[in-house]
This record gives structure tokens, C-alpha cells and sequence, in this order.
């Protein structure tokens, strides 16, 4: 009898636990249609965007805008930085430390864990474009390359062997497993932020809801949606400066929005190096930053383009597309 009483006990208790661990098993079947989206798991990427109509009640002002703008960039490069270039491709060195601080600012992007991330990212690679690459707009729809393929039971569980290199940290599978968390507790933070700037300076016009849904919802639903697009618009619309076996493209305006991402084809043909944007002109924000970090000492070996790598095709002969 309380044996029985403690295991029922013990089930609602980790009812919680189930609802926030992402490596719960799922079990889901190989053979069920990968195109199927689940939509109970879709329900709170549904209402993230639902809560950004919100600002229709809640206004706009200025330290709400500033936020979301800081959240955007910080995010943003995260995403960039450290997700793609450095848990994904590993082009540079970093401390455990800073590693796990920025797989936690990456996290908040609420874009699952870095684990996640990179194992996907890396299969990319291997087959990009090609009918099992899950994200391709070429053997895709527009809309499931964008956002359908991770509301897809199928693709939802971490392949732990594709990323041994990052699993040997039990920080980053924490992190990785318990991916939820971190956008909760940023968005609780932004609510408070938003609560306390109202009680000590009133005249800001800025309230919790305010921050909440400003601060936190429309830049987390900005940096996915900007992100997304190299996966749906980089492999359609842009040149190409190099025959990589794919259809990726350099796009300037994806590169501005997404912090240097945009030079898509660059990075396919020599994800190696931690600067995507190959030449001066070519804008990749994530590369300066990652540039400013390896001259504090947070980051060292930041791996370049070789020269001969570089030009080994004239500029001249980029194919727009």
C-alpha cells in the first residue's frame, strides 16, 4: 500500500520534470510519415506568436524596444556564433566556461539545446539538398523548410553519437535536455525588468506585460524567423561564387539580419573557417565580434579562409540566381 502510494506520488511529482525534459523518450516510429507535425508539441511555438499580438494592448516604448534590440543581437550571435560555428563546425577554441554561457544565451533563442542544434546542423552538411536533409527547400516545401521539419516527432530527439565531442559535458546536456528552462526564465526576468522600471521611474510608460511581450516575445519570434531563413531562402535566393554540390547562396541581406549567415554558399564550400563572409565587403558581424572576443582572450584560434581556398574561383564568375 505504500509502496503504491509513494509511486503515485513519485508519478505527479515528475509530471513537471517530463513536461521540461526534451530527452524523455518519445519513441518515434521510423517508419511514421515524416511529414507529420505534432501539434500538441506546436502549441507553444504557436502561442509565442500569438503573444506578440499583444502590443496592441500593451504600446510600445523606448526601454522595451532597447531590450528587445539588445535580446535580438545578443541572441542572434549566440545562434550564430556559437551554435553554428562553434558547437556546430568547431572554427575556433573556447574556454568550458564560455562555452557553457553562451550554449545558455543560445538556448533562450528558444531554438532547443546547443546538442540539438549542431547534431542537425552537422547531417545538414553531409547531405544538403538531398531527400533525407530534412530542412531543404529544394526537396521541401517553402513552409516546411522554414518551420515545419521541427514540429515533426521525428525530428525532435537528440542524436547524441552525431555531437560525442559536446555530450562529454555534462553542463551542455543539461542544457541541451532541459532546453525550455532558459526561454521561461528569460522571460520572467524581462516581465520583472519591465515590472520594476514602471515602479521606480513611471514616466517610461513601460509595464511588465509591456516587456514581456516587446522585450521577450516579438525579438525571440524576430531572431527565429531571420534564422529560419537560411535554412528556407539561402538555398533559393542568392549567387553563387562556388560549386559546392547543393544549391546554397550568398545573399547580402540575409547576411545583415542574421549577423554574417547570409553568405551561405561561402560557408558550404569551406565551413571550416569561422568567417563566412569571405571578403571585406561581405558584412559578417558574427566574425567581428568572434574577431573583438579572440583579442580579449575569450576565444583563440579562429580558424581563416586560406588564401587559395579564397580564390580558387574569380569573384567575376559568381552565378546569380
Amino acid at each position: 500500500m505504500i509502496t503504491q502510494l509513494t509511486q503515485r506520488i513519485w508519478s505527479v511529482l515528475r509530471i513537471p520534470v517530463y513536461l521540461f525534459d526534451s530527452w524523455q523518450p518519445k519513441h518515434p516510429n521510423p517508419n511514421q510519415d515524416p511529414y507529420r507535425v505534432d501539434w500538441v508539441q506546436a502549441v507553444p511555438f504557436i502561442t509565442m506568436h500569438l503573444m506578440c499580438l499583444g502590443v496592441f494592448w500593451v504600446g510600445l516604448s523606448w526601454p522595451a524596444v532597447l531590450v528587445a534590440m539588445f535580446l535580438y543581437g545578443l541572441r542572434m550571435f549566440a545562434i550564430t556564433g556559437f551554435y553554428h560555428r562553434y558547437f556546430s563546425h568547431k572554427t575556433f577554441k573556447t574556454s568550458r566556461l564560455c562555452q557553457f554561457l553562451f550554449g545558455l544565451a543560445g538556448a533562450s533563442a528558444v531554438q532547443r539545446g546547443p546538442l540539438w542544434w549542431a547534431a542537425h546542423h552537422r547531417k545538414h552538411h553531409r547531405v544538403s539538398d538531398q531527400q533525407s536533409d530534412v530542412h531543404s527547400p529544394i526537396t521541401n516545401s517553402f513552409l516546411w523548410s522554414h518551420t515545419g521539419w521541427f514540429l515533426a516527432p521525428i525530428n525532435a530527439p537528440t542524436d547524441v553519437k552525431a555531437v560525442n565531442d559536446l555530450a562529454k559535458f555534462p553542463e551542455l546536456r543539461w542544457l541541451d535536455r532541459f532546453d525550455l528552462v532558459i526561454p521561461i526564465a528569460l522571460g520572467t526576468l524581462t516581465f520583472f525588468l519591465g515590472v520594476g522600471l514602471n515602479a521606480l521611474w513611471p514616466g517610461l510608460g513601460t509595464s511588465g506585460m509591456q516587456m514581456l511581450i516587446v522585450g521577450f516575445f516579438i525579438s525571440t519570434v524576430l531572431v527565429s524567423h531571420c534564422t529560419y531563413t537560411i535554412n528556407s531562402l539561402a538555398h533559393r535566393w542568392g549567387s553563387r561564387r562556388y560549386e559546392t554540390g547543393d544549391f546554397s547562396r550568398n545573399n547580402f541581406f540575409l547576411a545583415l539580419i542574421t549577423f554574417g549567415e547570409g553568405w551561405h554558399n561561402n560557408h558550404h564550400y569551406y565551413p571550416a573557417s569561422a568567417r563566412q563572409g569571405f571578403y571585406w565587403w561581405e558584412i559578417d558581424i558574427s566574425y567581428y565580434i568572434l574577431k573583438a572576443m579572440s583579442w580579449c582572450g575569450l576565444i583563440w584560434d579562429l580558424r581563416p579562409v586560406p588564401a587559395h581556398v579564397r580564390d580558387s574561383r574569380p569573384q567575376e564568375e559568381a552565378v546569380a540566381v
